[in-house]
């Protein structure tokens, strides 16, 4: 099962969304619809909200009269506060019943309103995100569903701003415009993202990654984060660390489109028992990889044994998101490597624009070959022997850092 988030602020339209997705076959858990459904006439909900907030939240046939709810509900964190504690919990269970009822193949889309301010965003496979500025929202909720001005804006500045909920998401849904104009963005996100995201979910597969340098995106840090929140939910206390690490990590170096990610576990048991949680998490493991290249015995002793440049290597089944989350164990070579590297780039601008040089001319050599297999092959010829040189560099280096482990 596919679970995604969806969100966005009041008056936004994700109920427009969530009703296309749904045509398109989607499965649909209304967090909103839920919440209305827990406090009807007789249930616990309701009669915990009168004994809270007082008689006079209730029209005169017996029903939740949201507007004078919303009223006492709204004015500040402590009451806010008392509604949901009241409210959560209750939709939380029936939200988990219905989630349960659903086909094992689902791609199941959760609308939440306050999916961001809750964090609940590393819990999904993917969030998103339906955009329309503050004040045409406003202008929605008065026009469209008779919303008092002062109730419109005190709800929405209780919400995540523009800016947090950018963070959050991984797609950004922009319904600014006249109905109808957001289907096509949203049909094309159900065929091209989400339906293959199931699938290759569902039979194991990972997204990609072509050998194919581009420029520093500014966004790969925020995307690292986010996907650190999702393995960090799906590891648990089996993660000591988990880093962004790779040339997408260090500001202005041109890099593969491809996010790598450390997590550092105390052994390799600890690393196999990972799969399966990371798997049903949208990561499944790349079982052609078992280690790194081992590189030049350093130090005393060096590293005779191969052993310890053994790792375990997960793929992204986002079929727009390819990642490496390498498992390594903590204190072995190949694990500090990767974050000494990663510094080492960021501390030494010169050392970067060698790199850089060095991931030119494997990405060139990659080019010379159609087939996937025999361009990272061919990639990698160039760029593994530079790393055999600059390792001890590295080591060097990090060991001279004041204050490094």
């Amino acid at each position: 099962m596919l679970r995604i988030g969806l969100t966005g602020g009041m008056g936004a339209g994700k109920s427009t969304v969530s009703k296309i997705l749904e045509s398109r076959g989607a499965v649909i858990v209304d967090s909103d619809k839920i919440a209305r459904e827990v406090v009807e006439p007789g249930t616990e909900g309701l009669a915990a909200l009168v004994a809270a907030f007082g008689d006079d939240i209730l029209a005169a046939d017996g029903s939740l009269d949201r507007a004078a709810l919303a009223a006492k509900a709204f004015v500040g964190d402590e009451e806010r506060g008392k509604l949901n504690s009241i409210v959560h919990p209750l939709v939380g269970n029936r939200t988990a019943e219905l989630i349960a009822a659903a086909p094992a193949d689902a791609v199941l889309v959760q609308d939440i309103p306050l999916l961001v301010e809750n964090g609940l965003g590393p819990l999904f496979s993917l969030v998103i995100v339906v955009f329309v500025d503050a004040e045409e929202r406003v202008h929605r909720l008065v026009e469209h569903r008779g919303v008092p001005e002062k109730d419109a804006r005190a709800r929405i500045s209780a919400q995540a701003t523009d800016e947090q909920r950018s963070a959050a998401a991984d797609v950004w849904l922009d319904n600014s415009g006249p109905p109808g104009t957001i289907d096509a963005q949203v049909n094309a996100l159900w065929d091209e993202r989400l339906v293959p995201f199931e699938r290759n979910l569902s039979s194991g597969k990972w997204s990609l990654s072509v050998p194919e340098l581009v420029p520093a995106d500014p966004e790969w840090p925020a995307e690292a984060q986010r996907l650190i929140g999702r393995l960090q939910v799906a590891c648990g206390a089996s993660a000591l660390r988990i880093d962004h690490i790779g040339s997408t990590s260090v500001p202005g170096l041109p890099a593969k489109d491809v996010i790598d990610l450390q997590i550092t576990v105390a052994d390799l048991a600890t690393a196999d028992k990972l799969a399966e949680p990371l798997h049903k998490a949208g990561f499944p493991r790349k079982t052609h990889v078992t280690a790194d290249n081992p590189k030049p015995p350093y130090g005393v002793g060096g590293e005779a044994d191969p052993g310890v440049w053994e790792k375990r290597l997960h793929g992204n089944a986002d079929p727009q998101r390819p990642i490496n989350a390498h498992i390594r164990v903590v204190n072995w070579p190949g694990q500090q490597f990767a974050l000494a590297f990663r510094d080492w780039l960021r501390a030494n601008p010169e050392i970067r624009d060698e790199y850089s040089a060095i991931k030119r001319e494997a990405a060139a050599n990659a080019r010379r070959f159609t087939d996937h297999s025999e361009a990272v092959a061919a990639y990698l010829s160039v760029k593994e022997p530079w790393f055999d040189h600059a390792y001890p560099r590295v080591m060097e280096w990090a060991a001279a850092q004041e204050g490094r482990p």
